[in-house]
């Protein structure tokens, strides 16, 4: 194949490439060439022929359009390196990219002719569409986003996964990932262990998506959900006519899982007559519905999980050894978060992409961030999903700090609650700012011009309904027309007519000039 071509292709549709940055490229020996939609880029790289070509990618904070756009060019991995731009805070985004065959993550505001100079020279000595073993330990620091090589094999295993929610960047994780992938060729029943809210459902799609089976389905059950007849019945289904009711025949997920994966969570809540069933389906392979006579053959792999001690449930009684050797043919373990800190921030940065409205560009304070990886996490990935919630709710400006941190440690919110004034507060807009309009001496003053004096007969509907009746009034007699009341206000025209109607039934001397 021949050298790499010296232009580069430029595709970011939220900006464009500036003169300046034109000449930074031109200072590590390349020219960049714009590309607006998906069709110029396509054309461009059919234009390369068997030149080696290089795609500069920046897609803001969409994941789905980072995977899209590396997705569309599979057809020409072995020919175009992609370079991905991602901002510091979107530790996810360089995950996904590196796992979905970016050659090299650049920070969107690292544009020094040495940053671009390695990211070139990663460029011309990978091949094209290979995965890179980088971002395996990367965190979030106080400095911004950090990605470096951990130059093991698991990490570039790791980033091959093609289940979008992983999360597994420490190396603790990237081992057991890498194991994860390798027991998923074979097709052996596996049992994963851990905590609650740890992964291990995440762990079972690896295996699923990771193995030869990835195009069947991947059926679940917590055991732990139903009583037991339904859990057979949810399991193994049943005839048409086998009991009272049965007026159809019923799949179980035994039947709807051929050809892919069947997912066991909870395993250890099975009650024991059922475990003696399951048993005897794992070692025949093969099931008879309930009500039928005919066996049917089954070909499937067999995933499960549990967070008890299995060996002592056996020791007690309430788990057949036979069944555990029978599940247990490879055991992975999935360690609690405190035990892979490497993953918090990563998650972190995961969940706030998730729950982000709109546009809105969340950042995690370095103070922050320490009292996120400092906290044990007893409550795992779950509990991290809480606080992060938590803390978008209590955050007005997207920026988090440690006062936005609520967590289930005997503080919930107390820094928080210490922080707040004891001032009444306007409601405001989604983004928890009051719009600046509502700022005005002239609007505020007949709401809060005084303390509000309660009595017997002072309602809190009496006191909400006379006020919002002063900022309107205030609101008209400031504003040249209604529309620029409204905006004042921070609502609609619409609603500004409504709520006048309203205030005109209820006192039609005060609002009558309006």
């Amino acid at each position: 194949m021949k050298n790499m071509s010296s232009t580069a292709l430029w595709l970011d549709p939220f900006r464009s490439l500036k003169p300046a940055e034109q000449v930074l490229l031109g200072q590590a020996g390349v020219s960049a060439s714009m590309v607006c939609t998906y069709e110029e880029l396509e054309a461009s790289v059919a234009q390369l022929g068997d030149q080696r070509g290089l795609l500069v990618l920046g897609l803001g904070s969409d994941i789905d359009l980072l995977i899209e756009a590396l997705q569309l060019l599979q057809s020409a991995k072995d020919r175009v390196s992609v370079i991905c731009r991602v901002e510091r805070r979107h530790l996810e985004l360089a995950v996904a990219a590196m796992r979905h065959g970016a050659c090299h993550v650049l920070a969107a505001d690292d544009w020094s002719a040495q940053a671009w100079r390695k990211a070139l020279d990663c460029a011309k000595t990978q091949a094209p569409g290979a995965a890179q073993p980088v971002a395996g330990a990367g965190s979030v620091q106080s400095t911004g986003l950090s990605m470096h090589k951990p130059g093991s094999v698991g990490a570039s295993l790791a980033l091959q996964s093609g289940v979008r929610s992983v999360v597994f960047v420490d190396p603790v994780s990237i081992k057991l990932l890498a194991l994860a992938q390798r027991v998923a060729q074979a097709q052996v029943a596996v049992l994963i262990e851990g905590p609650t809210g740890s992964g291990k459902e995440v762990l079972a799609r690896v295996l699923h998506e990771s193995s030869p089976c990835a195009d069947g389905p991947f059926v679940g059950l917590n055991c732990a959900a139903l009583p037991e007849h339904m859990i057979e019945d949810m399991l193994f289904g049943h005839e048409k006519g086998a009991f009272t009711g049965a007026v159809k025949d019923h799949r179980g997920l035994f039947e709807q899982a051929q050809g892919g994966t069947i997912f066991l969570d909870e395993v250890g809540e099975l009650p024991i007559a059922l475990q003696a069933k399951l048993l005897r389906v794992l070692q025949e392979r093969s099931l008879v519905k309930l009500g039928g006579e005919r066996a049917i053959a089954l070909n499937l792999r067999v995933v499960a999980a549990t967070n008890k001690n299995l060996r002592l449930a056996i020791e007690q009684r309430e788990f057949r050894e036979d069944l555990y050797f029978r599940l247990s043919t490879f055991k992975l373990r999935v360690p609690p978060v405190s035990e892979r800190t490497g993953d918090i921030l990563p998650i972190v940065a995961r969940l706030l992409a998730r729950y982000q409205r709109d546009d809105q560009a969340w950042s995690v304070s370095p103070a922050a961030q320490l009292r996120l990886l400092s906290y044990p996490w007893p409550g795992n990935v779950r509990e991290i999903e809480n606080v992060v919630q938590r803390a978008m709710v209590l955050c007005g400006d997207c920026h988090i700090d440690t006062q936005h941190l609520m967590f289930d440690d005997g503080a919930d919110g107390a820094e928080f609650l210490s922080s707040l004034s004891h001032q009444p507060v306007l409601p405001g807009p989604p983004s928890c700012q009051l719009p600046s309009s509502l700022s005005s001496p002239s609007l505020l003053s007949p709401m809060f011009g005084g303390e509000v004096g309660f009595t017997a007969g002072n309602k809190l509907q009496t006191v909400v309904k006379n006020s919002e009746q002063s900022v309107i009034r205030s609101a008209l007699e400031t504003s040249k027309n209604k529309i620029e009341a409204a905006q004042k206000l921070g609502i609609s025209p619409r609603t500004l007519r409504y709520k006048m109607a309203q205030l005109r039934d209820n006192n039609p001397e005060q609002l009558a000039s309006a």
